[in-house]
């Protein structure tokens, strides 16, 4: 076996010669991905390192009698093994192997050579472990002695305390795993980051960028906080940006080391790459998992506008490791949903970026520097500025990890993903907020820490699974209706893509209780607030990252009336059917500063609950005018239409039919509310007894279907979707059919018939396809 081997000569079946680093850049060469430069010493050169120098029987010795659970040992036995690694040299015929390739990489010999030199492990970068940050790397080196002394620094850190605790914890013979070393040419990075093309948490078919000024090394070691950058991997849009400020960076200093240097404040606070190198790198992560067939890890920088794969390995934190199939709404297999503890109404106590899913709950332990890791005791939730990999010892024992700093690719995101134990990273001041000896829940799939413990469940994982019946594919997405927001977890086991109307009047009922004008006329407007907020929340977390489409309220005055404290604020009305309801109340000056305080709990579940699935929908809505007065009401409070923020219209008048695009150029999309819709232009009272006998209220009425149809044919030319939510679908087959064939975008059901409709939407498309395909032949 060769002791040194060209990158471009190795693939992904060479991980036994090369370890799993080496081996994954040698089969992106291959597959022509802009790899930097560089040559390999394959674990035949570490073999003839320690068999020349007499290091096995030292390394066997020391590890014999090693406690993994004992920080101590751990310490004293790597200590052993790495001085004796580093007190002896290199075999001069591998010395000089090494360095002849050292040079071909430099074609100008004029120029000062710096390289990268990196550990590649044999159990490393696998489907089922990325040991991440486990062995040593160095950057920037740019002497032959520099190289030759990193590359015994590498073959040592095979055995450093927290490589040798994460490889008994991951059931790995030590005897069998050995170290490949690449040396590749130093990349002088304006921008690096890390890509995942799959979200780790929600496993939504995202591409997740995080990009940081300078070297990578300050980002991965959790140092930095990093821009996140969401993209959709099948349509190549751009749908969540998170810019993070970042004040500093790690760049090559005078003498090859790497150095902090101030980012100046114009460029600290903006976005770090453009969206075209946003796309760019959305485009490489596509490319790579296609070719490997599976999800990747990818590590990536720019230099002079040109971007390099420096590393991809497969994520390794998946529920399973099966590549992504293009989904469309529900899903072709048997869908298995999360069993999460109810979230109920707790006090938040800090929020950060959910870094690895699930809930656990633990006593606080805040781990400052200098300090001895044998302080984080088992079941307690390490809390510390950032994690870093001497500390995996102590976050194999933790419940739960908390970081001030991070993003959901730095070390203690990948390593808490990889232990099965929940994370918030970039929680900013968390240490400083929690209290030692303190009882706090964790949520990692929301970003969130808790006061006190969640009962329900010690520890909650997404491996907890309830298998429901499997469901067919379907091209339509299938929403669901929801009231009542203490059904909320129950309802989000159903397979479906999200929750297509949420109504809040029954917030008003169940939470508020009280007539919203005479809350604000007794001072209570802030009660108002977060009373509309929790209950919101409620939902918004049961189905969180699955949006929720909340219609604002749309009480009828005679129901306002019955509110406590509602005599003195509605009117009487004849018809309140057709009333004062809806937008038309939203713009008036009576009740005005009343919506406003709706608006304003949705702004406080998105921004300080970070529930950015929470949209909004405006019911009876009857001209573009008032639309657009109620546009700038919550342009004011700060929900302004964008990527991450919906604005969808009840198409229930007929003069959203007539004037949808106009309507459309101001709103996202429409929700068909059949009922009103039905009433309004059959002229038919919906609570008519005598009318609905005879037929009158009827949706399938050729009026109802020609309006529904010229609504969607109007909205797709303006780039608008189109859902509707009511029982009709599911009642008639063969309203369904229509509206399936009418090519609407979504259909939202009441839950008890969220199965069985989906069964029929199914079919109806299928006898669709059927017939193309036999007009076709």
């Amino acid at each position: 076996m060769k002791k040194i081997a060209s990158i471009d000569e190795l693939g992904v079946h060479d991980i036994q010669i090369a370890g799993g680093k080496a081996a994954n850049l040698g089969e992106l060469t291959s597959a022509g991905f802009n790899v930097p430069p560089g040559f390999v010493l394959t674990t035949a050169a570490y073999d003839y390192f320690i068999e020349q120098k007499g290091l096995i029987r030292k390394v066997d010795k020391a590890l014999e009698t090693v406690d993994v659970a004992d920080d101590r040992s751990l310490q004293d036995a790597s200590s052993s093994i790495r001085t004796a690694f580093e007190e002896v040299g290199i075999p001069l015929d591998l010395k000089d192997e090494i360095l002849r390739e050292y040079k071909k990489l430099f074609r100008d010999h004029h120029e000062r050579r710096f390289v990268a030199v990196r550990s590649s492990a044999t159990a490393e970068d696998l489907p089922t472990a990325s040991f991440a940050g486990q062995q040593d790397t160095y950057l920037n080196v740019s002497s032959p002695e520099d190289l030759l002394d990193k590359v015994r620094k590498c073959w040592s850190s095979l055995f450093t305390p927290r490589a040798i605790a994460y490889r008994s914890s991951k059931g790995f013979d030590r005897k069998k795993v050995k170290l490949a070393v690449v040396v590749q040419r130093m990349i002088d990075s304006e921008v690096s980051g890390i890509m995942f093309t799959v979200d780790p948490n929600s496993e939504l078919p995202h591409i997740i960028i995080e990009a940081g000024y300078g070297l990578g090394e300050a980002m991965v070691g959790g140092k930095v906080t990093p821009d996140t950058y969401v993209v959709d991997k099948f349509h190549r849009k751009i749908i969540n940006k998170r810019i993070a400020k970042q004040t500093w960076k790690l760049v090559r200093g005078k003498n090859g080391d790497s150095v902090k240097d101030d980012v100046g404040e114009e460029l600290a606070a903006r976005q770090k790459i453009v969206d075209e190198q946003i796309l760019a790198l959305a485009d490489i992560g596509n490319q790579i998992e296609l070719h490997y067939d599976k999800p990747m890890d990818i590590e990536w920088c720019i230099e002079n506008g040109e971007i390099f794969v420096v590393q991809a390995r497969p994520v390794t934190t998946l529920s399973s490791n099966s590549k992504i199939e293009k989904p469309n709404e529900v899903g072709g297999k048997d869908v298995k949903v999360e069993q999460p503890a109810e979230p109920g109404m707790r006090k938040v106590l800090v929020r950060g970026l959910a870094a690895s899913p699930g809930t656990a709950h633990g006593t606080v332990r805040i781990l400052g520097e200098g300090m001895s890791l044998d302080v984080v005791k088992k079941g307690e939730v390490l809390v510390t500025l950032m994690t870093s990999p001497d500390m995996v010892p102590a976050m194999i024992r933790a419940a739960a990890i908390v970081t001030d700093e991070g993003g959901m690719t730095c070390h203690a995101a990948i390593v808490a993903r990889e232990l099965g134990i929940p994370c918030v990273v970039g929680a900013s001041n968390a240490t400083k907020i929690l209290t030692q000896g303190t009882l706090i829940t964790v949520d990692g799939k929301m970003g969130v820490v808790y006061e006190g413990a969640d009962e329900v469940a010690t520890i909650t994982r997404p491996s907890n699974e309830v298998v429901m019946k499997s469901v067919p594919v379907t091209g339509t997405k299938i929403l669901v209706n929801i009231g009542v927001p203490h059904k909320a977890e129950e309802y989000a086991r159903l397979p479906v893509s999200g929750v297509g109307l949420m109504r809040i009047e029954f917030l008003f009922t169940s939470h508020v209780r009280e007539h919203p004008l005479a809350l604000i006329e007794q001072g209570r407007s802030r009660e108002l607030v977060d009373k509309l907020a929790e209950g919101i929340a409620v939902v918004g977390r049961a189905f969180y990252p699955r949006p929720i489409i909340l219609r604002t309220s749309d009480f009828k005055t005679n129901e306002y009336r019955e509110m406590k404290g509602g005599e003195k604020f509605e009117p009487h009305e004849s018809n309140p059917m057709i009333g004062w309801r809806g937008c038309s109340r939203y713009v008036s000056e009576q009740y005005r500063e009343a919506f406003k305080l709706e608006l304003v709990a949705v702004k406080k579940v998105r921004e300080e609950m970070g529930l950015k699935n929470i949209w909004v929908m405006l019911p009876f809505v009857r001209t573009v005018d008032e639309l657009r007065k109620i546009t700038t009401m919550m342009n004011e409070v700060g929900l302004e239409k964008g990527r991450d923020f919906k604005l969808y219209l009840m198409a229930e008048v007929p003069c959203n039919i007539f004037m949808a695009d106009e309507f459309a150029d101001l709103c996202d999309g429409f929700s068909i509310g059949s009922n009103d819709l039905t009433q309004l232009i059959m002229g038919a009272d919906r609570d008519s007894d005598i009318l609905g006998k005879m037929g009158y209220f009827d949706e399938r009425n050729e009026a109802i279907k020609r309006a529904i149809e010229h609504l969607i044919v109007t909205a797709h030319k303006k780039g608008k979707v189109v859902s509707i939510c009511g029982q009709a679908p599911s009642v008639y087959p063969e309203f369904a059919e229509f509206l399936v064939r009418s090519g609407i975008d979504s259909i939202s059901l009441n839950p008890d018939t969220v199965i069985s409709t989906i069964g029929l939407i199914a079919s109806v498309e299928q006898k669709i396809m059927l017939e193309s395909l036999t007009r076709n032949k």
